[in-house]
């Protein structure tokens, strides 16, 4: 089956152009791809036909944010998320909202009487995400950096072990990772309202990409609330193009 990339259009001084990509070969349906294409016009002033390489890139997706509920007592709670973006994929399904009743050891039940250990959310975001301060990482030294980084953001043993397993496999094999641990951005780029309201909410939200080469950049501190009360706990993270 040839799979094609959506008809999109595409600005160039001041003009619009509609783009009909070609098939893409080795794809399948959702795969994020970089569409690169000639724009050719004609020039009036040289009569001449010109061509401009242009490379459209897709929208980072913010990838598998983890919505853990710890309650102090098995409590009904209400969460409603407001994207910066638009929702790719959600589990159990977000409808307006999700509804689940928590237990203090993260338990999370639906209306069915379905079990959730979180709420899992995927979506697109054009967050222009900070990397001016962070750390670089050899790809073999991020399982390392990972278990202390995220300890110091206040991850559990099993949340970070969660996190890990997930990141790890597309760090590992890199030469080195540019990772920035996002704060504000995150949390304005994807507002989070909860009812009740937690007592204590943790967000941890990585931003990495691909490096060739070793990166100087000022270091990030890293600190944690201390865990009182009703907890709210998520991470997730995106991966950007090589700079």
């Amino acid at each position: 089956t040839e799979i094609y990339a959506d008809t999109f259009f595409a600005t160039y001084e001041n003009c619009t152009y509609k783009i009909n990509a070609a098939p893409l070969e080795d794809c399948c349906v959702g795969d994020q791809v970089q569409i690169k294409y000639d724009l050719i016009y004609w020039d009036k002033e040289t009569e001449r036909r010109e061509i401009d390489p242009i490379s459209v890139k897709p929208m980072p997706i913010d990838d598998k944010p983890v919505i853990y509920l710890y309650p102090t007592e098995v409590t009904d709670v209400t969460v409603k998320l407001t994207l910066d973006g638009r929702l790719t994929c959600t589990y159990p399904t977000y409808n307006n909202g999700w509804q689940v009743t928590a237990t203090p050891d993260g338990t999370l039940t639906d209306a069915d009487g379905q079990t959730y250990n979180y709420l899992y959310w995927e979506g697109l975001s054009a967050t222009n995400w900070d990397m001016s301060n962070g750390f670089c990482v050899r790809g073999e030294d991020t399982a390392a950096f990972l278990e202390d980084a995220l300890a110091r953001l206040g991850l559990t043993r099993r949340e970070a072990n969660e996190f890990i397993v997930y990141w790890l496999p597309l760090m590992q094999g890199n030469p080195y990772n540019i990772i920035a641990f996002q704060s504000d951005l995150y949390i304005e780029s994807a507002k989070l309202d909860i009812s009740p309201a937690p007592d204590t909410v943790i967000r941890v939200f990585m931003a990495f990409a691909p490096s060739d080469t070793y990166v100087e950049l000022a270091p990030q501190e890293l600190t944690a609330p201390e865990r009182i009360g009703f907890t709210v706990v998520e991470w997730g993270g995106t991966e950007l193009a090589t700079p």
